[in-house]
């Protein structure tokens, strides 16, 4: 342990010394110790500090917009974007009695598609991203004014919006 200590200190050491020579300075209250764990691994309590500065331990942190959890399973990342999408569904369905079916398709693009888009290709095939699937499907209803059990495979192709599976499949 005390060799892994040495260790942290020296890379630490070091990531100051760059910050201090590009006149930056290291925030330790916003640095996050994310310790990435298996169904296999057995949980420890890292307390990782530099000079007196301790690192928050969590169990997701956000990065670049992608909220990254210490399992990798995308999960909470997944639940912030269904609350957006949620809403941009609200919002559709609320201006879809004055808009045409054209302007309600530039909304879906404007909004839906580009919060489903961004990190698609992290969270794209997890399982817990079929829930996304199922609110494009109710968002791409809305525009069409669908029933809800109505089949989507049609609309998607009439709207020329790729599925969330082919969107990610598009990517790769």
């Amino acid at each position: 342990m005390e060799n892994f200590e040495t260790k942290i200190d020296n890379i630490f050491r070091d990531i100051n010394n760059w910050f201090k020579v590009n006149q930056l300075i290291l925030n330790y209250n916003k640095t996050h110790n994310l310790q990435f764990n298996t169904k296999n691994s057995w949980d420890y309590d890292l307390k990782l500090n530099y000079q007196g500065n301790y690192f928050k331990n969590s169990s997701n942190t956000k990065f670049w917009g992608l909220i990254i959890d210490d399992s990798l399973s995308w999960k909470a990342h997944i639940d912030q974007m269904m609350s957006k999408l949620n809403t941009a569904c609200f919002v559709i369905r609320t201006i879809q009695a004055i808009m045409s079916p054209k302007t309600l398709q530039m909304v879906y693009f404007a909004y839906i598609h580009s919060i489903m888009s961004y990190g698609i290709i992290f969270w794209g095939n997890q399982p817990y991203s079929d829930k996304i699937f199922k609110i494009k499907k109710r968002a791409i209803r809305i525009i069409t004014s669908s029933r809800m059990r109505d089949s989507c495979r049609e609309l998607f192709k009439k709207l020329e919006i790729l599925p969330l599976y082919s969107q990610y499949q598009y990517l790769l």
